[in-house]
């Protein structure tokens, strides 16, 4: 609810400052003395389009700014930041070159920021400001609160995000089954070249050793049988040195015992030399010059190097690909079961969302006969005691050929529709002229409405035009009954509605040194008597209107 609005320089505002409090607050005065200046603030506050027009004659720039005293903190969105613990603070300025800046707790804001938080703070009905009842959007609103299916409401929701979220998944598998048998021709290609390659973990380094032992074969056996001949197989070989030694260690062991140690040691390197003469001989005969197996390892060597500049800088990184082709060759082999079993879900799906919206449409159908009669009532009391009222359907055919007809709210629109007098037609709401009777069908649905949330602020701007008497009373009493649950500021000329609020301001219009001025004045109790008997009798006030304007008071008073 509003808790302080100020206006500078709107019109003939030339500082307006307004403390407000909740319940019901009346604003009275005279035809032409500033009161629609205070809605057009309002207005303007919450988004509507500003003109330099409305400036004072004078200034430079126009501004309202208000503080707003948050009930129902889960209304808003969860990323707004509110001050004080529960406070928003919302101000909009208006330039003489028609230009405008949006300000909330004191950062500049996108316009469209304070019309989104305008929607949800504020509801403004006057003469051609039911926006609440010009959208039928909100008439499918208004009308799932009154059945109080919540669960039943969030459930179609549910149901229907699946459907829609089953149909996109089935999109996405149907674009790839059309590229897939291009994608398994190509993964088969890809598997079977590295299969027949026949690879494994390091065989290119052992054959780059191979290859480079080969090349280098003429060089290695002159080494080798160089090392051959040293070792064993010449006159003065190692082997037969070594054997020479030995013997004479032998003969000197008879003489010197401690010997036989060193011939042993002797004899064990005779034996290692033998057998190091063996592995020579042995790579001698292994890498003989090899014409043919150097042009095969070239060849294998070439194949892998394909394979590499294909597939991956390394064998390891050639047979992990090799795995993650064979995999998806696996998932694009199974997508025809999928899409198969998908299908089955995504039609389970969709009947359990149409026998959802069956059931909301029952719901909603019963409710509404309920509705429409309780509807006609509270009109009858507001002085169209012969108007017709009807919630009018018009049932949607959902699709699955077209997602977007399986919609949250159901299958089904409607619109409310009102005759306001005999003999008229009914029609939808948005083609009704007065906005009289809008303001109190407006004031029907809110008493009885059953909105979750509470603390909004509803302004009602001269809902008794046309009615007097005993329906101005039924006016009030409703009035008083939606004060318990929001903050209510009502403009009125009807002494019957204005002796019911708990507060009271009047606008009065002055001229000082040929400038108009109008001027907000809270009234307290001993004042608004007079305001009034001057309501019930104009200008010229006598005992008999003050003491009626007492009696309502008093009486009013007790009532609420």
């Amino acid at each position: 609810m509003i808790r302080y609005l100020r206006i500078k320089n709107l019109a003939t505002i030339e500082d307006l400052e307004l403390e407000l409090e909740s319940g019901f607050t009346i604003l009275t005065g005279e035809t032409g003395a500033g009161k629609s200046i205070i809605i057009d603030a309002l207005k303007l506050l919450l988004g509507e389009k500003a003109s330099a027009d409305l400036i004072r004659t004078g200034k430079e720039e126009a501004s309202v700014e208000a503080v707003f005293e948050i009930q129902d903190i889960k209304s808003l969105p969860e990323s707004l930041e509110l001050e004080n613990g529960n406070q928003l603070f919302l101000q909009r300025i208006i330039s003489s070159q028609g230009l405008s800046k949006s300000y909330l707790n004191g950062l500049l804001v996108p316009l469209k920021k304070l019309k989104e938080l305008g929607e949800l703070l504020i509801d403004i009905y006057g003469q051609n400001d039911h926006i609440f009842l010009l959208d039928t959007s909100n008439h499918l609103k208004f009308l799932d609160d009154f059945t109080e299916a919540a669960e039943l409401k969030e459930q179609v929701r549910q149901a229907a995000a699946r459907v829609r979220g089953l149909i996109r998944e089935k999109e996405v598998l149907t674009a790839r089954q059309k590229e897939r048998a291009q994608r398994l021709d190509f993964i088969n290609f890809q598997v079977k070249e590295i299969e027949q390659a026949e690879l494994r973990p390091g065989e290119d380094e052992e054959l780059l050793q191979e290859r480079s032992i080969l090349k280098n074969s003429e060089k290695i056996a002159i080494l080798v049988n160089q090392a051959i001949d040293i070792a064993y197989e010449s006159e003065e070989s190692l082997v037969a040195g070594v054997k020479r030694v030995e013997n004479l260690v032998m003969e000197l062991q008879g003489y010197f015992p401690e010997l036989e140690n060193s011939r042993l040691q002797l004899s064990d390197f005779n034996i290692f030399l033998k057998e190091l003469a063996g592995n020579l001989i042995d790579l001698r005969d292994r890498y003989a010059p090899s014409p043919e197996r150097l042009e095969e390892i070239e060849d294998r060597l070439s194949r892998i190097e394909k394979l590499k500049r294909k597939y991956g800088s390394s064998l390891k990184d050639i047979l992990a690909h090799l795995e993650n082709i064979r995999q998806e060759k696996e998932e694009l082999e199974k997508s025809e079961e999928k899409l198969s079993d998908l299908e089955r879900e995504i039609d389970d799906a969709f009947k359990a969302y149409l026998k959802l919206c069956h059931q909301m449409s029952s719901l909603r159908r019963e409710k509404a006969r309920e509705l429409e009669q309780l509807i006609v009532k509270e009109l009858g009391q507001l002085a169209m005691a012969r108007a017709r009222f009807r919630v009018e359907f018009r049932p949607l055919v959902p699709t699955l050929e077209e997602p977007s007809t399986i919609r949250d709210l159901g299958a089904e629109e409607l619109e409310f529709v009102l005759s306001p007098n005999p003999g008229e037609e009914l029609r939808p709401l948005r083609r009704i002229a007065s906005g009289g009777e809008l303001s109190r069908l407006m004031l029907a649905f809110k008493s009885l409405g059953k909105e979750v949330e509470k603390g909004r602020t509803l302004i009602f701007d001269e809902i008794d035009s046309g009615i007097g008497g005993q329906t101005a009373d039924f006016v009030a009493r409703k009035l008083q009954q939606l004060s318990r649950r929001h903050q209510v500021l009502c403009i009125t000329h009807l002494p019957q509605i204005a002796s019911a609020a708990s507060h009271h301001f009047r606008i009065e219009k002055k001229t000082e040194k040929d400038r108009t001025f109008t001027m907000v004045k809270k009234l307290k109790d001993r004042d608004r008597p007079e305001e009034i008997a001057r309501l019930i009798a104009g200008t010229r006030l006598t005992e008999a209107s003050l003491q009626m304007a007492r009696e309502l008071l008093e009486q009013k008073a007790g009532r609420s």
